[in-house]
């Protein structure tokens, strides 16, 4: 390996790192976003209470079904596969041809929902039951008690794990050049089919790799230390407060 050369690809093709870095970082954003509130929905709605007999009953059975099958199809399957199947699959069965940033977007966005959908259906059942029995004491429907005293405390909790799904998305979207989309890897496999130098190139996109995850990992991490609040503090304080009394020494 030669540092002059990786320094010379650098300086020549800067603009083409920063562009498919700058892609993918819009990709995964994007698609962590969509994917989150995808994953929100399915967790709500597969946490609703079974009615005891009716249409309600039927129609709730069959949304559950139907959920519970593109949660294993998406969690089950490579996105590099599922890229393959809706971009080139949607061409030649309905013939439409999809923007690629589009299709990147909309991959991503399904593919991160099937596991957002796991992860907030879990966070809503680590929710003290009592809390539920106490919403519905009070006279609060299923959504009520989600909106107003469980997702706030979901979405807290499942905060590290969103994260977490963000940076495996960065590095996950170098999947998408199967299709053509322009982020990194794929600028990266041009410039290196220009210059034949193929470990240097791919080792800048390495470091640019990690740059990426590890500053999102760190800001991640600080938004978490926010919410947590302080770690010590008084949880009543008042000016009734008395000191102990001392109590006098015999001699």
């Amino acid at each position: 390996m030669s540092f002059d050369w990786i320094i010379k690809i650098f300086t020549e093709n800067w603009p083409m790192f920063i562009r498919g870095a700058g892609i993918t970082l819009l990709i995964a954003l994007i698609g962590t976003i969509i994917g989150a509130m995808i994953g929100l929905i399915i967790g709500v709605i597969r946490t609703i209470p079974m009615p005891e007999k009716g249409m309600k009953r039927a129609l709730l059975k069959v949304i559950n079904v139907i959920l519970s099958i593109y949660i294993e199809i998406f969690r089950g399957t490579p996105m590099i596969v599922q890229a393959m199947v809706i971009y080139y699959g949607m061409a030649i069965a309905f013939g439409i041809d999809m923007d690629r940033l589009l299709a990147a977007f909309f991959i991503v966005s399904i593919n991160t929902g099937a596991y957002m959908s796991e992860i907030v259906r879990g966070g809503i059942l680590s929710i003290d039951k009592g809390q539920f029995e106490a919403a519905h004491a009070i006279g609060m429907n299923h959504l009520q008690t989600m909106t107003n005293v469980v997702l706030p405390q979901v979405l807290r909790n499942i905060l590290p794990a969103t994260g977490n799904e963000f940076v495996i998305n960065i590095k996950d979207t170098s999947v998408l050049n199967v299709i053509s989309v322009s982020e990194l890897f794929f600028a990266t496999k041009s410039i290196a089919g220009n210059n034949f130098k193929y470990f240097e190139s791919f080792f800048i996109a390495s470091v640019i790799y990690l740059i990426m995850t590890f500053t999102v990992t760190r800001i991640l991490r600080y938004l978490e230390r926010k919410l947590e609040g302080p770690e010590n503090y008084n949880l009543a304080g008042n000016q009734m407060q008395v000191d102990t009394p001392k109590i006098p020494s015999n001699h």
